[in-house]
């Protein structure tokens, strides 16, 4: 058989379908092979379990991801400051969509010929705009001004405090507010039924998932357990599952049962800004509290969330945190069929039961009032009197059913493969899905494959999908008079006022278009190729369009729902087995001397002859905790507070600061004394503020804690060469040359809230992706090596090459020495002590000044010591404590682990800085 046949064959019939859910509303079958690729798609951190599978072939694959939104059409007031006019239009939406940059590691190990283990690790980071309602386009839930030289300078707003007037027919068109300019009597006007999003940006968050799976395999049999969990500011989602499969028929026929459990907790903060123009009345009642002499508020007993509120001092309701726990519960059944040497069928069908909350604590519905005196005619409109805007509300249990109908065939003549799915999903939500999909594998020679792929995908919309709701009172909030027009009194002698009969509100609701009925069309192509010693690369793209009109049969949401988002990735996946390691035949006689440098130092060794390659994962995390430091010396926070901001008052200062790199090491020799190095990374960081006396308080995030932080994404891309300047026996020096592109995003920025008003506020300098700049890095290295003894030495350096970035900075230049010394106690053992010397300048330039709509200069005040550019930078001695394990032979051969923890001995701060409590180092590579 062709290798393009023998993939789909062996793939679908041992990795099968695992149930997952979609960003859509629905839970469906999808082939495992796909899910990396949806993952950055799906956004909607905890919905997707990807469980680790229990392979075939020994293997570790790195991938990357960037999904990213299309700007959204939203409709608002337009408010000209140059001519003081108002008009409903099209916005001119200036906020960043949703972005999503993800990074997916897995390893798959065959521990014995019978027992697998696998394990995944997944890492998103996302932020921009997002939907939170819907409303009628003249309620002014979105506004753009424009300044005197009639540029638009904002964008959207989610909070709807002043909202405009408008009637309601019985029919429920929306009917404008005309005004008689001699007596100011309002009347109704024309229609108006445009509906628009109401968006809300959020500042960067990042999820970090983890799951493994250990299997046994008999010859006609297999089982697995998994498990994993995934943790976000707001979200933390715990799940194990459990697998079996049996082969019959020869192996022609095999039966897969899956079984998961999934138990997730919902803590999200609701934002302290936007606190007072929602409505929570879905998940909590107001009191006056005798203590206190306020209002308080306090859960609904038997609802599936549950609001926890703070309050000052004054007993003014400060915060609040909404709590709900779900859990979810799945089966799956499935069928794989081989019909000839050429075709496979699959059938699965499956079941998930949830309970619990399963709202978003993030998403609102519009509740808009009217009010209809007892004289007045019902089939005239009725005039708005007032607004809501409700946290949405969901069933608290769902029961989910989905088919799965898959083909695969293989092509001889073209070599090639059709694998086609067809999936039908429904659940007591009232929502039923279509998806219907197809690619086509295609080998073009030279190890290079070709796949493009096709699919659409319809529902209609759950029972409870409302844009927005309309809430009609009737009667008078008047006293009840008696035939002598005293007041009536009822039996504890209040007076009994006319009845008001108010229109029920729902016990369910939700404007989230993803519960809407829709449909959506996406394509892409994924281009693979195979390099020999068992490592591919492969990248792909996809484009998908959301869209009310393409629901089957008509009848989807409006225009303002459509929204459409591109995905592009790019993997690079090693055959452990090809290159002769785990479960090998090649034997390990191509495996690479080890060096045993610790693992912070990098371009230690170069690779030992033409035609090696080596390839590698770096992890390193630095933490700040502590006391404030000046230099050397720690500072109150008064100290802080007053000169750290240079010229003006600090408001909030670092209590916990944390930066993690990951980096991919790829190595290859086009000749024996140069080595050619690739080096791409991934960065994420996270901070938390202490608000200092007497400055305001307020809310950052989406989410998170009050005072929390955070960005993640791709970082700066290393380019290097290592010449060997000297190979003698018990001695090496190496000269590194090369540098990074400024591929790390240097214009993160923060949300727009009441302590960070202005659009487009950047985030902390230390907390962008990247330098901005072009850099030069070199170094020096010797070591030298003599029985168990080993040592070395290595100078480094950064050198920016340009004066600012695009954000009108650059960071300090860099010099650091390292010396160290390692034992080998045995022939895989190795223990390092390193002693490091660090210097970096401060920033220099700074961000550019920010303008408010009016073009006025605006300077924030929300800052801290993390805000002025000669914070940055100082000088640093630590020492560091490692610990190498190189497999010399067996299953794991030419596999090597290195850990360092890098201790802070001195550290002279330039400015006013948070102390340092230490680095991890952790690598893994392996030589072919």
């Amino acid at each position: 058989m062709a290798v393009i046949k023998k993939f789909y064959l062996k793939s679908n019939r041992h990795s099968g379908t695992h149930i997952m859910s979609n960003g859509d509303g629905v839970v469906r079958a999808t082939p495992s092979h796909l899910q990396a690729l949806t993952a950055a798609a799906l956004v909607l951190p905890g919905l997707l379990q990807s469980p680790a599978h229990a392979a075939e072939e020994d293997s570790v694959d790195f991938q990357y991801s960037h999904y990213q939104e299309g700007k959204r059409d939203i409709s608002g007031f337009v408010s000209n400051l140059a001519t003081q006019t108002e008009s409903i239009s099209k916005l001119p939406n200036n906020l960043n969509p949703i972005e999503v940059d993800s990074l997916h590691g897995s390893s798959r190990i065959s521990l014995t010929d019978r027992i697998k283990f696998s394990f995944n690790y997944t890492q998103d980071t996302w932020s921009g705009a997002t939907p939170v309602g819907t409303a009628p386009a003249i309620v002014r839930g979105n506004r753009a001004r424009y300044n005197s030289t009639s540029t638009a300078v904002t964008g959207a707003s989610p909070i709807a405090g002043e909202v405009t007037s408008f009637y309601l027919d019985k029919n429920s068109n929306i009917l404008e507010v005309k005004t008689d300019p001699s007596t100011g009597e309002l009347s109704p006007g024309s229609i108006n039924n445009q509906l628009t999003h109401v968006l809300a940006t959020a500042s960067p968050e990042t999820r970090k998932q983890g799951d493994f799976k250990l299997g046994y395999e008999w010859d006609e049999a297999a089982v697995d357990v998994g498990g994993g969990i995934s943790i976000e500011n707001d979200y933390e989602s715990r799940f194990v599952n459990l697998g079996g499969r049996m082969d019959f028929n020869q192996k022609q026929t095999t039966v897969n049962l899956g079984l998961s459990y999934t138990n997730s907790d919902t803590f999200a903060t609701l934002d302290a800004d936007s606190l007072q123009f929602i409505s929570t009345t879905s998940y909590e009642e107001r009191f006056s509290d005798e203590q206190s002499g306020s209002f308080r508020f306090k859960g609904i007993e038997g609802s599936a969330g549950q609001i926890e509120s703070t309050y000052d001092s004054l007993g003014r309701r400060s915060g609040a945190v909404l709590n709900g726990n779900r859990q979810d519960w799945g089966t799956q059944l499935g069928l794989t069929q081989v019909l000839n040497k050429d075709a496979v069928l699959e059938l699965n069908m499956g079941y998930i039961r949830s309970t619990g909350f399963m709202a978003n604590p993030y998403k609102l519905v519009y509740a808009f009032n009217f009010e209809a005196l007892p004289e007045q005619d019902l089939s005239q409109p009725l005039l708005f009197i007032g607004q809501q805007a409700r946290i949405e509300i969901r069933p608290d249990e769902r029961n989910q059913f989905n088919w799965n109908l898959g083909y695969n065939q293989y092509i001889a003549p073209l070599d090639a493969a059709l694998h086609f799915d067809y999936r039908f999903a429904h659940d007591d939500w009232g929502i039923n899905a279509h998806t219907f999909e197809a690619d086509w594998a295609q080998p073009i020679g030279s190890g290079w494959t070709v796949t493009p792929r096709v699919r659409y995908y319809s529902q209609s919309g759950a029972d409870f999908y409302t844009p927005f709701l309309t809430i009609l009172t009737t009667g008078y909030d008047t006293p009840a008079l008696d035939s002598n027009g005293d007041a009536i009194l009822d039996g504890d002698g209040n007076p009994v006022t006319n009845h008001i009969d108010t229109t029920k509100v729902p016990k369910y609701y939700s404007s989230d278009q993803r519960l809407s009925g829709f449909g959506a069309l996406s394509g892409g192509v994924t281009v693979a190729k195979q390099f020999a010693k068992g490592v591919s690369l492969e990248t792909g793209f996809e484009y998908y369009t959301h869209q009310g009109s393409l629901k089957i049969g008509g009848g989807g949401e409006q225009d303002f729902a459509n929204y459409d988002y591109w995905v592009a990735n790019a993997a690079l996946k090693i055959n452990l087995e090809s290159i002769g390691a785990p479960g090998g035949h090649t034997g390990h006689s191509n495996h690479h001397h080890a060096s045993n440098a610790p693992a912070g130092v990098m371009f230690d060794h170069a690779l030992e002859k033409f035609g090696d390659v080596m390839v590698g994962y770096r992890f390193m995390r630095s933490e700040q905790a502590g006391n404030m430091l000046l230099g050397s010396q720690a500072v109150s926070q008064d100290t802080v507070r007053f000169n750290g901001c240079g010229d003006q008052e600090c408001a909030v200062a670092p209590n916990f600061m944390a930066m993690n790199m990951h980096m991919l090491d790829l190595m290859v020799a086009p000749t024996d004394w140069l080595t050619l190095m690739l080096m791409p990374q991934w960065v994420d960081m996270e901070m938390d503020m202490t608000p200092l006396d007497n400055t305001p308080r307020g809310g950052h995030n989406h989410g998170g804690a009050a005072h929390d932080h955070q960005t993640g994404g791709i970082g700066d891309t290393g380019v290097y060469a290592l010449f060997k300047l000297l190979e003698q026996s018990g001695h090496h020096i190496n000269l590194s040359l090369g540098g990074t592109a400024p591929t790390g995003d240097v214009e993160v920025t923060l949300r727009k809230t009441v302590t960070n008003p202005i659009p487009g506020t950047l985030i902390h300098y230390g907390m962008q992706l990247g330098s901005g700049t072009w850099d030069f890095k070199p170094s020096l290295t010797y070591t030298g090596e003599i029985e168990q003894l080993s040592w070395g030495a290595q100078v480094t350096g950064t050198k920016r090459l340009e004066s600012r970035n695009d954000a009108n900075f650059a960071f300090g230049d860099i010099f650091q020495g390292s010396v160290w010394g390692g034992y080998q106690w045995t022939n895989w053992l190795t223990t390092t002590v390193r002693s490091a010397y660090t210097q970096q300048g401060a920033i220099h330039g700074k961000y550019r000044p920010l303008f408010d709509e009016f073009g006025n200069p605006f300077t924030p005040t929300h800052i801290g010591p993390f805000d002025t550019p000669a914070n940055y930078g100082g000088q640093f001695v630590d020492l560091g404590l490692g610990i190498n394990v190189t497999v010399p032979n067996g299953a794991f051969a030419g596999n090597t682990l290195k850990f360092e923890w890098l201790q802070p001995l001195h550290t002279d701060y330039n400015g006013y800085q948070l102390d340092r409590d230490g680095a991890l180092s952790a690598t893994w590579s392996i030589g072919f």
